[in-house]
């Protein structure tokens, strides 16, 4: 009896080992690519170096808080590359562990959401895995989401924005797939609630959609600021309201105000339910604006920011502090009263010790200071780099009750900690860091628009609740006049109208930098 219960359980071993090795040998089904050479480069050293000059190009932008979600273009990369890399530049050296990128199908019609049931996807940089785990959990969540990979083998939509990913993100991240079947079936609601129950805090969403299609340049630009206004406001009924007075205005050639208008809504929806703060409008243009452009009938790219501030640094004393994570140095801008040498001295030395102290102890240290401009008021950011790329930097830019030197010591753990585009800084990595700070008047009212000066002010805008800021370099970078850097601002940062400058109802302030490392 004993050994036929032994010869039982070896049975049953082999059969399990078996059954393990056959899984283990199933071909694993690879979506290959079907627009490299057309959409973007097929080669991995031309597709790099195309990226690469994009990032590089592209201004350094500051925003508030984590970014959960993005929206970018997807045509050629060289008509949208551009505009999508102003949302991505935004994600660059982030740790993601699963990007879930969703689009409107351009090749198929069909009821709900397709997920891709793939394994990999493959580009020329390499093969990405799908999750399976995630996507296993959206498909349960929903009858209305189903696997379908046969909708995603010749679409480009979501391909072209792979090699982005793998262009700026931390390598291992995984990729869900997912495409809408164009019918209009309050899918978007259940794909939302779907990611709301089921995303983690370390995955991303990008969103893939191209704007208004075929108008002439001018309309374009009409249509799509109106567009980028709606989805700013977070408001998917204003949107899709919006859509159907375009749809009824006449505009000739117009055919859509969003080719992935469901993954917009998708998103949208999303930000509410999980409760995230900020939509960013980073960059609009349309095929017209490059060299190869036809004016009279072009499309339209935006590139758009959902952020969460839950890993906003706040001040101990003061809590209403605005704190923004902060690409770039600081340049060009001179703070009324400058720090001399010693002072600067002192400051960065508060920086690197607080950082180190922090990082090897998680204590943050205290210091004596008894300088008198140290212990004035200021705003104030904390940069560090190494090997001359970003590795962190927070900053605050409205003066708290905290002297200047307590600011840099706050934003000095913040930037090393909390700067949730970055892992925390490490040990070994303390022997390469470079330590810049950047110390901030404080904004003073200014009520004719006239009087900034463009690369020495920073400006500060809004009306209500609607507010956004730029720092002094952004004028010198992009080579904006005053009046398109106050346009932009009010557009892109503010969400209100491109001449809200103008209006006597909008508040407005001005700060200067002193920049040192």
């Amino acid at each position: 009896m004993n050994k036929i219960i032994i010869l039982f359980v070896v049975l049953m071993f082999l059969t399990a080992c078996s059954s393990e090795q056959a899984n283990n040998d199933m071909p694993k089904k690879i979506r290959q690519p079907a627009v490299a050479g057309q959409f973007y480069p097929s080669k991995p050293g031309a597709i790099s170096e195309k990226i690469e000059k994009f990032l590089n190009q592209a201004p350094e932008q500051s925003v508030i808080g984590q970014i959960k979600a993005i929206i970018v273009p997807h045509a050629g990369y060289d008509y949208s590359g551009t505009v999508a890399t102003y949302a991505f530049k935004q994600l660059q050296g982030r740790k993601i562990n699963t990007v879930v990128i969703v689009s409107n199908s351009h090749k198929a019609y069909f009821d709900g959401v397709a997920i891709d049931d793939n394994n990999f996807w493959q580009t020329a940089l390499g093969q990405v895995a799908v999750d399976k785990v995630l996507a296993d959990k959206l498909v349960k969540a929903d009858q209305a989401i189903k696997y379908n990979g046969e909708v995603h083998q010749v679409d480009h939509n979501l391909e072209v924005q792979l090699p982005f990913l793998q262009t700026v993100l931390e390598p291992g991240f995984k990729i869900v797939p997912i495409e809408f079947g164009n019918k209009d079936d309050g899918s978007y609601k259940k794909l939302a609630k779907a990611l709301k129950d089921n995303l983690g805090e370390d995955d991303l969403v990008v969103i893939s959609t191209d704007m208004s299609h075929y108008p002439k340049f001018e309309d374009a630009n009409k249509i799509d600021q109106g567009t980028l206004e709606k989805i700013k406001s977070g408001d998917v009924v204003e949107l899709e309201k919006y859509a159907t007075e375009v749809e009824n205005a006449g505009y000739a050639n117009e055919q859509t105000v969003l080719c992935g208008i469901d993954a917009v809504k998708t998103v949208m929806e999303l930000s509410k339910l999980a409760g995230w703060d900020q939509i960013e409008i980073l960059k609009y243009a349309n095929s017209g604006d490059v060299l190869i452009g036809d004016k009279s009938q072009v499309v339209g790219y935006g590139a758009v920011a959902f952020l969460s501030k839950k890993l906003e640094v706040r001040s101990k004393k003061e809590n209403a502090n605005t704190n923004t994570n902060e690409n770039a140095t600081l340049t060009a801008a001179t703070a009324t009263g400058e720090l001399n040498n010693e002072e600067q001295k002192i400051l960065l030395k508060i920086a690197k010790e607080t950082v180190e102290s922090f990082v090897k102890t998680g204590r943050v240290p205290e210091f004596s200071v008894s300088d008198e401009r140290l212990n004035q008021k200021h705003g104030a950011f904390v940069t560090l780099n190494k090997n001359s790329q970003l590795r962190g930097c927070i900053g605050q830019i409205v003066p708290s009750s905290d002297p200047l030197w307590q600011v840099v010591r706050e934003m000095a753990v913040a930037a090393c900690s909390e700067d949730g585009r970055f892992e925390p800084v490490s040990k070994d990595e303390l022997n390469k860091l470079e330590y810049e700070i950047s110390v901030l008047s404080k904004p003073e009212t200014i009520s004719d628009w006239r009087k900034i000066e463009l690369g020495k002010h920073g400006v500060i805008l809004g009306q209500g609740r609607n507010r956004g800021v730029f720092l002094p370099q952004v004028a010198t970078e992009t080579g904006w006049t005053l009046e398109e850097f106050l346009s932009q601002l009010c557009w892109q940062k503010a969400g209100l109208p491109p001449d809200c400058y103008k209006d006597k109802d909008t508040e407005m302030e001005v700060f200067t930098a002193q920049v040192f490392k």
